[in-house]
């Protein structure tokens, strides 16, 4: 194991610790590849299952893995037009488990996200029965502060370039403060408490993954 490692899991080790602290179901695991199957464990078959926008779960394999099980899967990514998603996003509200990742999150267990739509943050806040994050140890950061100046500084202008809107911090990488009309930073949420009491599921996992 290496010194990375190491400080990886005794970071991601703590931070569960935190979460617990705060009502969550919280779970550290070192590579993509086991977060991966804790999340497909954590879901029982049969159960109605949806998700944000999360490069996360997609770059780990994990949308991938609940089309190929036995789960009913509502998939935004495959709707081809504007009425098609926002159908989505609203049928998110009845499903067992909705999957999010975090923009970022605070060592004492306080998690960050940033929508342009709202619909994640939404989700996350009220309707699905159960909500599981999963998120790499690159999204922790000191204390909430640290968070929010991390989603809007880093997470937000990488998104901005992934979505090719009009806003400046698309063109320079830095966070404005922008009312843009295409800002994507129009609804910030935290999330200090899982209620009820763990209804949040948060998988850490001791790699970089996402923005």
């Amino acid at each position: 194991m290496s010194a990375t490692d190491i400080r990886n899991e005794r970071l991601g080790r703590k931070v569960v610790s935190n979460l617990e602290k705060r009502n969550f179901e919280a779970y550290y695991l070192p590579t993509a590849e086991e977060a991966r199957q804790k999340v497909l464990d954590l879901i029982p078959e049969g159960s109605t299952v949806t998700w944000g926008g999360s490069m996360t779960i997609r770059d780990m394999g994990l949308t991938s893995a609940l089309h190929a099980g036995n789960y009913v899967v509502i998939d935004r990514d495959l709707t081809t037009t504007v009425d098609e998603q926002v159908d989505c996003y609203r049928r998110a509200f009845s499903c067992d488990y909705y999957l999010s990742s975090a923009n970022a999150m605070s060592e004492d267990g306080v998690i960050v996200n940033i929508d342009g739509n709202g619909n994640r943050v939404a989700a996350i806040t009220w309707g699905p029965k159960r909500v599981i994050f999963v998120v790499g140890v690159n999204k922790i950061a000191q204390d909430v502060e640290s968070a929010l100046k991390r989603a809007r500084s880093t997470a937000a202008p990488i998104n901005a370039s992934r979505f090719n809107v009009e806003t400046p911090c698309q063109k320079d990488g830095l966070c404005h403060n922008c009312k843009s009309t295409d800002c994507i930073c129009n609804y910030i949420h935290f999330l200090r408490n899982s209620h009820p009491a763990k209804r949040h599921i948060v998988v850490i996992v001791g790699e970089p993954l996402g923005y």
